[in-house]
């Protein structure tokens, strides 16, 4: 029988999405999912690519809910996953793809602990970065389950950082705004407050997971913090702003 990680590697291989790996397995978990993440991450390593970062998903009450959950989950992004502002996406680099919008953590040093503050994580963060994530899925019609997406490295896909980089100190996370644009149309908006109240709490709650691994968050790596607003669906011709106010802009089309 093929393992988990393959049939996922597999679907994304040939862009047909694979049946759910909690219909394959109904009583896989949430810690054998992580590994089946882990397994899929070291497979793209050892083929050549690097770990630049961590994404954290579900930070919203209403993804929580939906899951029958009461925290986030969290993804590795790779460098074959990071665009430039402004990059166009081919069609062949995604298969279900969905846009969010998010700040992004630049950290300048580890972070590493068991109660680790706000504070903790503003002070080990060099920039604060405007973002796009496009969410995708190898799982077919996004029929998931909390261990699915998990194991799906957090529905990861794609991601952008916008062109200006703040510093800590002169950003209140909560307050910042946003609005997504979808050809011009106004189709998601949110504040930097819809993500557990700060999207630095949620980079806190990484790093206290991640240290209970034994791993901790590393200086250098990128960290998207979530969604500030749902996920707007997106097919070839489609053109995305994600209008950060104070932050800045990022952009990104589909190629037809």
């Amino acid at each position: 029988m093929k393992s988990f990680s393959h049939i996922l590697c597999e679907a994304e291989a040939k862009r047909v999405g694979a049946s759910p790996l909690t219909e394959i397995s109904p009583d896989l978990s949430v810690k054998e999912a992580y590994h089946v993440q882990l397994e899929t991450i070291e497979a793209k390593v050892r083929a050549g690519d690097t770990v630049v970062g961590k994404k954290i998903g579900l930070t919203s009450k209403a993804m929580q809910s939906l899951f029958g959950i009461n925290e986030p989950d969290y993804g590795h992004l790779l460098k074959s996953m990071k665009l430039f502002n402004g990059t166009s996406i081919q069609t062949i680099k995604v298969m279900q793809p969905k846009v969010e919008g998010e700040i992004a953590f630049l950290l300048q040093d580890d972070l590493y602990g068991s109660k680790i503050t706000v504070d903790d994580v503003m002070n080990a963060t060099q920039f604060i970065i405007p973002a796009i994530e496009i969410v995708d899925s190898r799982i077919a019609e996004w029929k998931i389950k909390l261990a699915d997406t998990i194991a799906d490295n957090a529905s990861s896909g794609l991601f952008l950082l916008g062109d200006n980089l703040f510093d800590p100190s002169s950003i209140s996370l909560p307050e910042i705004t946003l609005q997504v644009r979808k050809n011009g149309t106004l189709v998601s908006k949110g504040t930097g407050s819809d993500v557990l109240g700060n999207p630095a709490s949620c980079v806190a709650w990484l790093a206290e997971r991640m240290s209970a691994h034994g791993t901790g968050l590393k200086a250098g790596e990128i960290i998207l913090s979530g969604a500030l607003s749902e996920a707007v669906n997106a097919r070839p011709g489609d053109r995305f702003e994600a209008d950060f106010g104070k932050l800045g802009k990022v952009y990104t089309h589909f190629e037809e």
